[in-house]
């Protein structure tokens, strides 16, 4: 039976690990975990796929990156709020807040 041969030969095999190939893959399972916490929600699903932190990463990145005129808007965007956010040396924090 070609089943149980194959089943013996693959019994006698024995894989070794060293400290630094366990050490590599502990330190890339807390990377994968960290990339996968920092994702909201409704994304955990779709990117769970994926089995190391370097393919999770570049999967974020496409998905999330966008080109440099998406990049160049969102900063633009962002100074915007933050100027209508900052408050002036006069004003009072109510003021700001009213305004907002």
């Amino acid at each position: 039976d070609t089943t149980t041969k194959r089943d013996a030969d693959q019994s006698r095999r024995t894989v070794t690990f060293t400290t630094e190939d366990m050490q590599k893959k502990k330190n890339d399972v807390k990377a994968r975990t960290t990339l996968l916490l920092s994702l909201p929600d409704e994304h955990q699903l779709r990117f769970s796929k994926y089995k190391t932190a370097k393919e999770l990463w570049a999967a974020i990145i496409k998905t999330f990156g966008g080109n440099e005129a998406t990049k160049k808007r969102k900063k633009n965007l962002l100074k915007k709020q933050y100027r209508n956010f900052k408050a002036e040396g006069t004003e009072t924090l109510e003021q700001t807040f009213n305004r907002l």
